[in-house]
C-alpha cells in the first residue's frame, strides 16, 4: 500500500534508498539490500552527529566514517552525493561499477574523495577503523593541551554479519576493547542475511555478549527501520561512554521497502529487477523517476556544506590559538599533516663499513628503527607478539595502552591479520603517521589480505618481517619461508626489499619512509635475516633505491658471468667471485635487494647492471626459483629452494640446500663450461 505523505526525514532516507536502487538497477550489478535497510541509521548519523566538510574532504578534525560492509557501497556514494561532495556528482552515481567511474563496486579511498579506507573484504573495515581510532587517541594524547583540544574526533563504522563472521574483526575489536578506544562507535547492521541465505544456517552466536567480553559498551536498537529517535539516543549514549568503544546493534530488514524481496538473500547481491523496483516505489510512495531527488530532501542534505565550513572554521581558530601558545608542537603537527619529513632526518640512519662486526639484519633493523624514531615522531608500531625476535621495540618510548596513548610501542599480541589492518587504518588517518607492523616472514600468510590492501589502497605502511629464509634453522618447515618473498613480489604496488647487510638495511628504511610519505604512498615490506651477515665492501644506503647495483666487478664491463645475490646469500656470491677471479674468470656480483625498485629504473641503468650481451647469470636466493627468469636467461641458472625446508641448525640447512660458496663456484663453472 502506497504511503500518502512522507516527512522530511522519510524523504531523505528514501532518497538514499532509491539512489542505491536505481544505480544498482542501471548497472545490473551490486548490493541494494544493505543501503535500503541501513539508510535510517546512516541518515541519523550523518545528519545529526557527524562533523565533516563536503568541500574539504581531508579536513583534519573531521569524524571518520567507515563502511565495513563495503558491498553496500551505494549507501556511502549516495551520502557523499547528497551531502555535496564534489567527487560524487549525479553522473557518477549513474556510472556505478562502470569503467573509470568514481563509484566502483566497493568503496576505494584512492579513487573517490570522501572514502576513508578501501573496504570490500569483510572485516577489514572495522579493523581499519580501530587503526583510525588509535591514531586519533595517540595524536590527542601527544598534542592536546588542557586549554586547547586540537585533536578531537570520532570514528564511526557500519558493519554487517559478514564482518562479524570474519576472524579479523575479532582480532581488531579485542584490541580496541583492551585499549579502551572510547571514540570508536560501530553500528552492527543486524539483518540476519548473507549470500547463502538466513544467517541461522551458520551464525547463531550472541554478538552483543561477544563484544561485551571484548570490553565494549553495547546497546541494541530493536527497530532500525523506523526508530530514528532510538538510533539517535544510542549514538548520544555511546558518545558519553569515554573509556570503551561502543557497539550499537541495530536490527534492520535487508531490502526494506521491497514487497517481495525484503528479508531474503535475493536482495543482498543482485539488482531488484525492473518490476520489483516499480513495486518498491509504489510500496514506499516514491513518486519520482529514477535518479531524481526531491528538492526538499536535497536542500536538507546540502545544509552539511555550511555546517561543515563552520566546523572547520571553528577548528582553524583553535589551531591558530594552539600555534600561538605552543609553537614548537604546532610546527611538528603541521609538518606531519603536510606529509613532509624533517629536514636531514636520513642523517640518523646508521652507517657501516666492512670492518663493522657481522650481525643479523634483524638486529640492524632494530638499531635503525630506534635511530629514526628519535627524529621521526610520526613513527609508531609494533609486533604481533614477537618484539624480542623482530627487534622492533622502540626503547624509552613506552607502550601504547589504555590511558597511555602518547606512547609509540603498539603491542598487537598474536593477531597478525588484525595488526595489518590496524596499521592500514593508522596510515589512512591522514595525519602523517607512519605505522610499522612486524612478525616472522612466514606469517605473512596470516595477514596477506591486509598487506595486499595496503598496496592497492596506496597506504604507506612499513612491514617488518624477520627470519626470512630456511637459515632460521631448528624451528623447521612450518617457520621457514620458501615461497613467501616471491608471492609478495607478485602483489602490485608493494615494494619488497631483502637487505644484504647493515647499509642496505638503513637504505631499505630510507626507501620505506620516503615511499610512505609520497604523494601516492606505497607500502614497503622489509625481510631481515636471523643469521649474522658481514658488512659488504661497496654497499651503501642510497644505492638501495636503485633496487639492484654492481657490488663488485673485475671485468671491463662485459663479465663472463654475473652472480646475483639477495639478502643473506649476497655475501656468499662475493666470496665465490673472489675465488673465481683467482682462476682468471671475469665475474660481476650484483646485489639485488628489490625487484620492484630495480624496475623503476630507466632502460640505460638496467642495461648497465645486466648487459643483454651477458647471458651467463646465476641468481642465488634461499627461496623458490619462480620469477627469476625475468633476470636469468636460458643460459643461466638459480640456486634456490623449490621444496619445503627442514629442521636443523641454520648453517646445516643452508649447506644441505646448496647455499655454500663451494656450490656457487661449482654452479658458475658449470655455466661457463
Amino acid at each position: 500500500m502506497a504511503v500518502a505523505t512522507q516527512s522530511l526525514e522519510e524523504l531523505c532516507i528514501n532518497s538514499i534508498r532509491f539512489l542505491a536502487i536505481d544505480a544498482v538497477q542501471k548497472a545490473n550489478s551490486g548490493h541494494p539490500g544493505l543501503p535500503m535497510g541501513a539508510a535510517p541509521m546512516a541518515f541519523v548519523l550523518w545528519d545529526r552527529f557527524m562533523r565533516f566538510n563536503p568541500k574539504n574532504p581531508k579536513w583534519f578534525n573531521r569524524d571518520r566514517f567507515v563502511l565495513s560492509a563495503g558491498h553496500g557501497c551505494m549507501l556511502l556514494y549516495s551520502l557523499l552525493h547528497l551531502t555535496g561532495f564534489d567527487s560524487v556528482p549525479l553522473d557518477e552515481i549513474k556510472q556505478f561499477r562502470q569503467w573509470g567511474s568514481k563509484t566502483p563496486g566497493h568503496p576505494e579511498n584512492h579513487v573517490t574523495e570522501g572514502i576513508e579506507v578501501t573496504t570490500g573484504p569483510l572485516g577489514q573495515g572495522i579493523a581499519n577503523a580501530v587503526g583510525l581510532a588509535l591514531a586519533e587517541a595517540h595524536l590527542a594524547a601527544t598534542f592536546n593541551k588542557p586549554d586547547c583540544q586540537l585533536v578531537d574526533h570520532y570514528t564511526y563504522v557500519i558493519m554487517g554479519d559478514g564482518c562479524n563472521m570474519e576472524g579479523i574483526s575479532g582480532e581488531a575489536c579485542s584490541l580496541a576493547g583492551h585499549w579502551g578506544l572510547g571514540k570508536l562507535i560501530a553500528f552492527y547492521d543486524d539483518n540476519h542475511i548473507s549470500i547463502d541465505g538466513h544467517t541461522d544456517i551458520s551464525f547463531t552466536e550472541d554478538v552483543s555478549k561477544r563484544f561485551e567480553a571484548y570490553g565494549w559498551h553495547v546497546q541494541h536498537v530493536a527497530d532500525g527501520n523506523t526508530d530514528l529517535e532510538g538510533i539517535a539516543a544510542a549514538i548520544q549514549k555511546a558518545k558519553e561512554v569515554t573509556d570503551k568503544p561502543s557497539l550499537i546493534k541495530v536490527t534492520t530488514i535487508i531490502g526494506y521497502g521491497s514487497p517481495n524481496k525484503a528479508d531474503t538473500h535475493d536482495v543482498h547481491g543482485a539488482a531488484l529487477g525492473k518490476d520489483e523496483v516499480q513495486a518498491t516505489r509504489e510500496h514506499l510512495g516514491w513518486n519520482y523517476p529514477e535518479f531524481e531527488i526531491p528538492e526538499d530532501a536535497l536542500n536538507h542534505f546540502r545544509k552539511a556544506i555550511d555546517k561543515g565550513a563552520t566546523a572547520e572554521q571553528e577548528w582553524n581558530q583553535i589551531l591558530d590559538q594552539y600555534k600561538s601558545k605552543y609553537p614548537e608542537e604546532a610546527a611538528t603537527f603541521e609538518r606531519m599533516l603536510s606529509g613532509k619529513l624533517p629536514e636531514g632526518w636520513a642523517d640518523a640512519l646508521p652507517k657501516y663499513t666492512p670492518e663493522t662486526k657481522a650481525d643479523a639484519t634483524r638486529n640492524q633493523s632494530g638499531v635503525t628503527l630506534n635511530a629514526i624514531a628519535s627524529v621521526l615522531p610520526e613513527l609508531i608500531g609494533g609486533s604481533a607478539d614477537l618484539a624480542p625476535s623482530n627487534k622492533t621495540l622502540l626503547k624509552g618510548l613506552g607502550d601504547f595502552q589504555k590511558g597511555q596513548y602518547q606512547n609509540r610501542n603498539v603491542r598487537f599480541g598474536v593477531r597478525e591479520h588484525g595488526m595489518g589492518a590496524i596499521c592500514n587504518g593508522i596510515a589512512r588517518h591522514g595525519s602523517g603517521l607512519i605505522p610499522y607492523g612486524a612478525t616472522f616472514l612466514v606469517f605473512t600468510d596470516y595477514m596477506r589480505n591486509s598487506i595486499r590492501l595496503s598496496a592497492l589502497a596506496e597506504t604507506g605502511v612499513i612491514w617488518v618481517m624477520t627470519h626470512d629464509s630456511i637459515a632460521l634453522g631448528e624451528d623447521g618447515p612450518t617457520h621457514q619461508p620458501v615461497e613467501h618473498i616471491t608471492s609478495l613480489r607478485a602483489i602490485p604496488q608493494l615494494i619488497v626489499i631483502r637487505p644484504a647487510d647493515g647499509n642496505e638495511t638503513s637504505g631499505a628504511y630510507k626507501v620505506a619512509v620516503e615511499k610512505a610519505k609520497a604523494a601516492h604512498p606505497m607500502s614497503t615490506l622489509l625481510a631481515f635475516s636471523r643469521q649474522n651477515l658481514p658488512n659488504l665492501e661497496g654497499s651503501s644506503i642510497d644505492i638501495v633505491a636503485k633496487g639492484a647495483y654492481i657490488l663488485s666487478d673485475n671485468s671491463d664491463g662485459t663479465p663472463d658471468i654475473i652472480l646475483i645475490g639477495t639478502g643473506g646469500e649476497t655475501y656468499q656470491c662475493v666470496e665465490a667471485a673472489v675465488k673465481l677471479r683467482e682462476e682468471g674468470k671475469k665475474v660481476r656480483v650484483v646485489s639485488m635487494p628489490s625487484w620492484e625498485l630495480f624496475e623503476e629504473q630507466d632502460a640505460a641503468y638496467k642495461e648497465s647492471v645486466f648487459p643483454k650481451a651477458v647471458k651467463k647469470r646465476l641468481a642465488v636466493e634461499a627461496g623458490i626459483s619462480l620469477g627469476w627468469s625475468r633476470y636469468v636467461t636460458d643460459e643461466g641458472a638459480t640456486i634456490s629452494v623449490d621444496t619445503f625446508g627442514a629442521s636443523a641448525p641454520g648453517e646445516v640447512v643452508l649447506e644441505k640446500f646448496g647455499f655454500t660458496v663451494d656450490n656457487i663456484i661449482a654452479q658458475a663453472k658449470a655455466l661457463l663450461g
